[in-house]
């Protein structure tokens, strides 16, 4: 099969296009022709090795996280997939893939692609709609009636939170630069705060809860925004001690788990709130919840630009420039 994977971890130049063996069949798992994946932030820093302590991968590596197809072969034990069965997928930390021509993934963490998205549109939300809805039910556990701040509120993440956050009741404050202001008001947020001309934390005040996919400055600074008790998530920066054992982390790496997470959670004890770094996990079971609310007009997914698959590099790079409003994607079957 046609992929883009690496040999080892650095820059951009690290990227092949090649030639790979097709990854075998397992008797639980579904193999997928790839119609179009999707770009995340994971995927560079897998690629430069900054997630290595979480995700120890073996080489050549097929990058590429979520994607959308059509089902080609099922295991012998799957239950509820066919051939020709259209799916979407955020597939497993340890059997990522999707810059190729096909993918097999374990039935567990695929879904049904909602009938109202193309597979572009598709393959853009498996990732980022996980994160914003595992942020906003399990660990922020947000309530009607609550307000919750999401940080960079046109990206990928971002979009998907405001839209699920006013879905669940919340009122919903969101960053984003003047030009992007309408459109995170279209996705639900009632107010917007241009990061460009305003420090956020100078206007943003009591909140129950923060998500942040920007970085450690902003987290830190965000803790001037949350009630007390409230609590300030992460996403970008700041895996603690407390993510390191629930993620099963080495106890001999924990010592740099605590430098890394030691701002925040001085920070969280100074303010009297609470601090959590996640790291979202693979879903088949929440992702037919998505594909529901797609369904019902609850949840939009937000592409900024797609690449068709030979020009994977450039939309990787694209992606990472930071130029993006929303997801970019690469088109493996027009």
């Amino acid at each position: 099969m046609r992929a883009f994977f690496i040999r080892r971890y650095g820059g951009p130049e690290r990227l092949e296009e090649g030639e790979l063996p097709p990854p075998p069949l397992g008797p639980r798992d579904v193999r997928i022709t790839l119609h179009a994946a999707s770009i995340n932030p994971v995927d560079w820093k897998i690629r430069e090795g900054k997630a290595r302590a979480l995700l120890p991968y073996r080489f050549p590596l097929v990058l590429g996280n979520d994607g959308s197809g059509v089902v080609r072969e099922v295991g012998a034990e799957v239950k509820a997939f066919k051939p020709g069965d259209a799916v979407y997928t955020r597939l497993g930390k340890d059997r990522i893939g999707a810059f190729a021509e096909e993918v097999v993934a374990a039935e567990a963490v695929v879904a049904p692609k909602p009938a109202r998205l193309s597979h572009v549109e598709a393959a853009s939300l498996p990732l980022v709609g996980l994160t914003a809805w595992q942020t906003l039910t399990e660990v922020a556990q947000l309530k009607p009636g609550q307000t919750v701040l999401v940080h960079a509120g046109a990206g990928g993440v971002g979009s998907a939170a405001v839209q699920l956050a006013r879905h669940l009741g919340a009122k919903v404050v969101a960053t984003a630069s003047a030009k992007n202001a309408e459109l995170v008001r279209g996705f639900g947020a009632e107010t917007v705060v241009d990061y460009h001309s305003q420090r956020f934390e100078e206007v943003v005040r009591d909140v129950d809860a923060v998500l942040d996919g920007v970085g450690m400055d902003n987290v830190l600074r965000s803790f001037r925004c949350v009630r007390p008790g409230g609590i300030v998530i992460s996403i970008a920066d700041g895996p603690d001690v407390k993510f390191a054992r629930e993620y099963g982390v080495k106890p001999l790496l924990w010592p740099a788990f605590w430098l890394l997470g030691a701002k925040p959670n001085r920070a969280a004890r100074r303010h009297g709130a609470r601090y959590r770094y996640w790291f979202m996990r693979a879903d088949g079971e929440q992702l037919r919840h998505l594909t529901s609310l797609v369904e019902q007009g609850v949840l939009r997914p937000h592409v900024d630009k797609v690449f068709p698959f030979s020009q994977t590099r450039e939309a990787l790079a694209y992606a990472e420039s930071g130029k993006a409003r929303g997801k970019v994607v690469v088109q493996q079957v027009p």
